[in-house]
């Protein structure tokens, strides 16, 4: 007999066009979750979705602008809707550093504030709105996709290194605000994921050091290679499932050793 670990839940993850967001979605939807997917590009949800339904799972696209606050509380009513009474919210949009990195002195004001709005001010708004429902219900699993960086500095990313501590410390906040209330809150900090975004940051980084794009990828984990999106998958299936109703408050590093704690 199949044993689904999502099974009819409802589950709703941001920047799931690709990376991390689109495994997480992929592996929700293989434990028997119905998923809402959101983030920009139509074209990738889209073929998420499709993915999603051929396998014979349920799915929705619901495009979005998280950098749009007015528009981020919408996003679960849009969800459950769509799909039934929410029972996993997976904040994993964000933007990286290697947009525009530069040292502290000479930042841009204006990546600062976009930055801090989508790392961390849009997971706030979807907490908030997520939180009403799952209280009354007295259930849900909240999962915030931090970094490393919420763990330690980040060389000329001073706006994602500060937002993603700052994710760290709502997850805790919240977590222990809501214990008693049947629902958990938790962070997973990915290490180097091969992604378009940790892409540009090697290529930043190793023109910057003068060191060749594979040399520096090598270097980065003592496992000697970046994560794949789909290995930070497992985790993510273990905090939304029922298996994790002790587990709250907690950060969890998969980060191929970066960090032994």
């Amino acid at each position: 007999m199949e044993s689904l670990k999502l099974k009819d839940k409802t589950a709703l993850i941001t920047g799931a066009s690709r990376g991390i967001g689109r495994a997480i979605a992929l592996g929700f939807a293989a434990e028997g979750a119905r998923v809402a997917v959101t983030a920009r590009t139509v074209q990738d949800l889209d073929s998420l979705v499709e993915q999603i339904q051929a396998s014979g799972r349920e799915a929705i696209a619901i495009p979005a602008d998280l950098l749009d606050l007015s528009a981020v509380s919408g996003l679960v009513g849009l969800a459950e809707r769509g799909l039934g009474s929410l029972d996993i919210l997976v904040n994993n949009a964000g933007l990286g550093s290697s947009s525009d990195p530069k040292p502290v002195i000479e930042f841009d004001d204006q990546f600062w504030d976009r930055s801090l709005a989508l790392n961390l001010t849009a997971p706030y708004r979807l907490c908030k709105a997520a939180l009403p429902s799952m209280i009354r219900r007295k259930r849900g699993r909240i999962i915030n996709i931090a970094s490393m960086a919420s763990r330690m500095p980040q060389f000329h990313g001073v706006a994602y290194t500060a937002s993603k501590h700052g994710l760290l410390g709502l997850t805790r906040t919240l977590a222990l605000e809501i214990a008693g209330d049947g629902i958990t809150v938790n962070v997973i900090c990915p290490g180097p994921v091969q992604t378009e975004m940790n892409d540009r940051r090697i290529q930043y980084d190793s023109g910057r050091l003068g060191i060749e794009f594979s040399e520096l990828e090598a270097s980065l984990t003592p496992i000697g290679r970046r994560l794949q999106p789909r290995e930070i998958v497992p985790m993510a299936i273990l905090l939304a499932s029922d298996e994790s109703a002790a587990i709250t408050g907690q950060a969890f590093n998969i980060c191929g050793g970066m960090a032994m704690s």
